[in-house]
């Protein structure tokens, strides 16, 4: 009745974007991308007049380009609808989970929550004494010398170890740039801050990482009133992903989540 009756005034509405999972392209699940989350943001900024929109972040990080994509396209979004962004941390917001979180007005988390992780990593594995030892010869054939760089298959390279710290400097040096350019003075001068380092809770908030220890609800409605409304948009799984081969893409993506997860120790 009351949306009937324009001059009556609208309780406020907080659109909320949940962002659980590792950050990576393709794939389904719980993997965060920029496409998969893209209608989720725009529905978010554009659909009605919400007074603030609320990220849920719960992610142990990946995908670097993945992570600013999604930031940038929040961050263009707010300066257009000029609505402010408030960030939640459940578990852990590092690496990438922060890089999400920082494209915030405002971070917020619980006291025993994850932040930080501002650093890059690779990691894999090297099989080359394995097929060695089965009489498996490895044949590559490239145009260009830095073509096959790190091949798991043959024994490990310097130049090639080069080559990829170098690549890292250069993400590191971007996700610091992103950090400074969102959180400038909140940030306590500390040696640590960029070195990869995690915090929890109230020592992240000592640190800048966070402005303050909270949880959604009542922070929002502290702020806006006790009867602020919430519209959730998550991602959902298709009906299809629970049946044959998907069923076990799924599970190899689970397997995979617990691992960047337990990182933490969660």
């Amino acid at each position: 009745m009351r949306r009937m009756i324009p001059f009556l005034r609208k309780d406020p509405v907080v659109a909320v974007v949940r962002m659980q999972g590792i950050i990576a392209s393709g794939g389904a699940g719980a993997r965060l991308s920029d496409a998969s989350l893209a209608p989720l943001i725009e529905k978010a900024f554009r659909k009605g007049k919400p007074s603030a929109v609320a990220l849920v972040v719960n992610s142990p990080g990946g995908s670097p380009a993945q992570s600013s994509l999604i930031a940038a396209r929040i961050r263009r979004l707010a300066d257009e609808k000029g609505v402010p962004v408030v960030a939640f941390v459940e578990d852990v917001a590092a690496s990438g989970g922060y890089w999400l979180a920082v494209a915030a007005d405002e971070i917020y988390a619980d006291r025993n929550s994850i932040l930080g992780s501002i650093g890059v990593i690779s990691a894999g594995f090297g099989l080359d004494g394995f097929i060695g030892r089965y009489g498996i010869e490895r044949r590559v054939y490239t145009a260009g010398k830095s073509k096959s760089m790190l091949d798991p298959f043959r024994p490990e390279n310097p130049d090639d170890v080069a080559r990829l710290r170098d690549l890292q400097d250069q993400i590191h040096e971007a996700f610091i740039a992103h950090v400074k350019d969102r959180r400038g003075p909140k940030l306590a001068d500390d040696d640590r801050l960029f070195t990869g380092e995690v915090w929890v809770g109230e020592r992240a908030r000592e640190v800048g990482l966070v402005d303050g220890i909270g949880h959604l609800v009542p922070v929002m409605k502290e702020r806006f009133g006790s009867k602020t409304r919430f519209v959730t948009y998550k991602q959902r799984r298709p009906f299809l992903s629970r049946f044959g081969s998907a069923l076990v893409c799924d599970t190899l993506h689970e397997v995979e989540d617990r691992a960047a997860f337990a990182r933490f120790g969660l």
